[in-house]
């Protein structure tokens, strides 16, 4: 009897024993499930901070990339152009215009007119003396340039006398430095024009500047800034167009003063052509 009692006694320790280690077990693995949640939570909100610091800072770099970008010249341009004020970069615009194109069509002009005058004396000189004056005037009607029109005058009039032909030649070349000299007084006058526009809007913006001090009672960088700005931006406006057109001009006159040697000469030797022609026949 005693031994069965000990025997139900060491079984019941043992389901007793075994059913501690089982909740102890449970236990255990809800620990370690409730820490591998936390865990997971915690990696999780780590990504997410991460995520949103990484998108953050690429968001603020490609700002300041942005910022840091620089400006292209013809949006420059723009920005100055209406900082300066609209009436008068708007003169300085028509002013460079204008005095560009005639520049352009001169300098074609030109370009046009002067061609190889040594082969051309020549030309005259051989029709001569193969056709005689009606084939030297052919030959300057188909030619192009002050030169040639100056030669046929000249050839025209040798039946009136060589002191009618130098008359002729003299005035006409005359005539042909006015038409090479059409529109300069233009450009000279843009020339002029621009820097004038440019200072006058300095006074404006001189002006603006006293009255925002007026206005605000007090001399700050605020209430001069917007028309000193003003005055320097038509400044320079009116200097650079006034810089362009005056390169352009001086070309031109060149050009002009080498045609005008050219025409000088040429006339020089038409007379000799017709004085030896006049001995030959």
């Amino acid at each position: 009897m005693k031994r069965v009692f000990a025997f139900i006694a060491i079984l019941g320790m043992l389901s007793f024993g075994a059913s501690i280690i089982y909740a102890q077990d449970e236990n255990i693995e809800e620990a370690s499930e409730e820490v591998t949640d936390e865990v997971a939570e915690e990696a999780a909100e780590t990504a997410e901070t991460a995520e949103f610091t990484s998108f953050d800072s690429l968001s603020d770099e490609d700002e300041d990339a942005d910022a840091d970008a620089p400006i292209g010249i013809h949006k420059q341009l723009k920005i100055k152009y209406i900082e300066g004020g609209a009436m008068f970069m708007s003169l300085l615009m028509m002013c460079l215009v204008f005095g560009l194109a005639i520049s352009i069509e001169r300098i074609i002009y030109l370009n046009l007119s002067s061609g190889d005058t040594k082969r051309f004396i020549t030309g005259v000189e051989e029709a001569l003396g193969s056709g005689g004056i009606d084939a030297a005037k052919e030959l300057c009607r188909n030619t192009r340039g002050p030169i040639a029109s100056i030669y046929y005058q000249g050839l025209d009039r040798f039946d009136e006398g060589l002191e009618v032909v130098e008359k002729s030649i003299t005035a006409y070349g005359s005539v042909q430095t006015g038409l090479l000299e059409k529109g300069l007084s233009w450009i000279s006058l843009f020339i002029s024009i621009a820097p004038m526009l440019g200072f006058m809007g300095t006074v404006l913006g001189m002006i603006m500047a006293f009255d925002n001090i007026q206005a605000m009672g007090d001399i700050s960088p605020t209430a001069v800034a917007g028309g000193m700005k003003l005055a320097l931006i038509t400044t320079v406006g009116g200097l650079v167009v006034a810089v362009i057109l005056q390169i352009f001009y001086n070309y031109i006159l060149s050009k002009i003063d080498s045609l005008i040697i050219e025409m000088e000469d040429s006339s020089v030797s038409l007379m000799d052509i017709l004085i030896k022609y006049n001995l030959k026949k």
